[in-house]
């Protein structure tokens, strides 16, 4: 007798609901992490008390309004652009970058007037930079 012989198929292993498993969970991962948690710093600011400084007999002030106007030892500038705030240094310190530059802004002035002047004496090579402060009230 003659047996027949079975054809053997290929074995196969379906991947395609592995696939679509790996790809939800993928999915339900995704949406349910958190990358970036945005939280709120504060700051608590140091109040400064100690003894007022004599002022050197030469000194480079600038003073800057709560519009963000530059006066440098006295005189107003044109406009804001640090090219004139660094000219107006210049023409003051005589290209002498040893002496003290103190800068001198009110409370209600930007943060980037404050930052554009030290820039300007950062970049020109002042290393004697000081911010004037006020004494902190009796009350507080």
């Amino acid at each position: 007798m003659k047996f027949r012989r079975q054809s053997l198929e290929d074995v196969n292993v379906n991947l395609t609901p592995l696939i679509d498993v790996v790809f939800l969970l993928l999915i339900f991962f995704m949406v349910s992490t958190t990358f970036t948690r945005e939280t709120q710093l504060s700051i608590d600011l140091p109040e400064a008390s100690g003894e007022a400084r004599e002022a050197p007999e030469k000194l480079i002030e600038i003073l800057i309004d709560e519009e963000g106007a530059y006066r440098v030892n006295g005189r107003g500038l044109v406009d804001h652009r640090i090219a004139t705030l660094k000219a107006a240094i210049h023409k003051i310190s005589a290209g002498d970058t040893t002496l003290p530059l103190s800068i001198s802004a009110d409370a209600q002035s930007s943060h980037q007037s404050v930052v554009r002047a030290m820039d300007a004496a950062g970049q020109m090579g002042f290393v004697h930079l000081s911010i004037t402060t006020r004494q902190p009230d009796a009350e507080d």
